[in-house]
């Protein structure tokens, strides 16, 4: 999955660059405060893939000492950390250009020079976006987009395709604005059309803020993944009742299980050894990314109790 993710970041960084590049320069020549904030935009944009690119770079470390389930959940983090730039820089510069350029309403210049631009930036924008789209719809199978965010545990993946799809609807924003300011001849609609971009793009922000703060936190496995084990665990005939069993996703690619067994008593400590062994390696066949299993022998009354303490003082 990282190759995929890998793959949507590059294409996206190498549009949003030339995209840029390109917007600023026009919006040096027209005075456009669309256009400007198109091309922070875009250059908040190539920063942010540069940072999911590190946060892959850095996810992908061994596990150490210090850090023994690896270092997965560095790319949660990232993408927490980019969310939090589009609003900051992407939204907030925007919002104040677009506030600008109302109070002051500087005309626009060699507007032609505009639409050339957002024309080329649409080319590749949707191009970028196309490659994302690709790659996440691999992995979303038959669940719906937002299902399959809501679900999905590699947020570099939808992460770029919303920046993508917030960058295709920020140009349109942008070429209806300077429109409107060249038809009408006030500049008001370009401030607007900056303004709406920056809103669009707080949006965008807080929905991916929302849905990667979860995973930051720590998500379960797949329900279908819990279940398995389950599963598994029910057809063991030396287990007498399963008293839990909690996942945790510490990387898109390493899930973490543990797991409370109350065992039919009288088995030897060979016994319960073996059967440990077996469940064990049944566990980790049914993902790969089931990396870690840990089960634990206890009886049922003590396990409640613990729980019951637990929360009790989780509550005080």
């Amino acid at each position: 999955m990282a190759g995929s993710s890998r793959k949507a970041i590059y294409a996206a960084l190498i549009g949003n660059a030339l995209i840029a590049i390109t917007k600023f320069g026009a919006a040096a020549i027209t005075g456009s405060s669309a256009m400007l904030s198109e091309g922070i935009h875009s250059l908040v944009d190539t920063g942010n893939q540069v940072l999911l690119l590190l946060g892959l770079k850095r996810a992908a470390r061994p596990p150490s000492a210090a850090f023994p389930f690896g270092h997965g959940k560095e790319i949660y983090f990232w993408c927490f950390v980019v969310a939090i730039l589009i609003f900051a820089l992407g939204s907030g510069i925007s919002l104040y250009h677009g506030y600008q350029q109302i109070l002051h309403l500087e005309p626009l210049q060699n507007i032609s020079i505009n639409y050339v631009v957002l024309g080329l930036a649409i080319l590749f924008e949707a191009a970028a976006f196309f490659v994302a789209y690709r790659e996440f719809s691999a992995h979303k199978g038959k669940l719906g987009l937002l299902e399959a965010v809501r679900r999905g545990k590699d947020p570099s993946l939808f992460v770029v395709l919303f920046e993508d799809g917030a960058a295709m609807l920020g140009l349109l924003v942008a070429l209806v604005g300077i429109a409107l300011a060249q038809v009408t001849g006030n500049p008001v609609f370009d401030g607007i059309a900056s303004a709406v971009i920056g809103l669009i793009l707080g949006a965008t922000a807080i929905w991916l803020a929302y849905e990667t703060q979860s995973l930051l936190i720590g998500e379960s496995a797949a329900s279908w993944i819990v279940e398995s084990i389950r599963t598994v665990l029910r057809e063991n005939e030396q287990i007498e009742t399963v008293n839990e069993v909690a996942t945790l996703h510490m990387g898109p690619e390493f899930i973490l299980v543990t797991i409370s067994v109350d065992v039919v008593a009288d088995l030897s400590s060979d016994d319960i050894e073996s059967s440990v062994t077996q469940l064990t390696q049944r566990i980790k066949a049914i993902d790969p990314a089931v990396k870690r299993v840990f089960i634990e022998a206890e009886h049922r009354r003590d396990h409640r109790r613990e729980m019951t303490e637990s929360l009790r003082d989780s509550n005080a």
